[in-house]
């Protein structure tokens, strides 16, 4: 049974090339354009990895992680940050909210893929 990973990000291109990234190794994706659209999507079904955006409008990706570790379903879902954001004090608030890695923009695919296998198990 494939691993779901949920993308949240306000750049439709960077959703593709993750979900494409991730296709190709065999995960399903569920993709959502912010926030407020991935609290909205995340009603139960199984998240195995969540990767966001920090900079969204509605609601960015360290209030998003937040608000999703909130949720029983959620609380032990590990979550990733893809950003452009390289400061020391986002990746602190990032860390503090629950995010497990940070990885910064623009992305090569094999690193991505190497972050996420640090944090699910095949």
């Amino acid at each position: 049974m494939a691993k779901t990973i949920m993308i949240v990000d306000d750049s439709a291109s960077i959703r593709m090339v993750v979900r494409l990234t991730l296709e190709a190794k065999g995960f399903d994706v569920i993709d959502a354009r912010d926030g407020v659209d991935a609290l909205k999507k995340l009603n139960g079904v199984k998240v195995h990895l969540l990767i966001t955006d920090v900079n969204m409008p509605n609601m960015d990706g360290i209030t998003l992680v937040q608000e999703a570790k909130k949720l029983p379903a959620y609380k032990f879902t590990p979550m990733m940050m893809l950003t452009t954001e390289a400061g020391d004090e986002k990746k602190m608030q990032g860390r503090a909210a629950g995010a497990k890695a940070w990885l910064v923009k623009p992305f090569q695919p094999p690193v991505l893929l190497n972050a996420i296998s640090k944090l699910i198990l095949p």
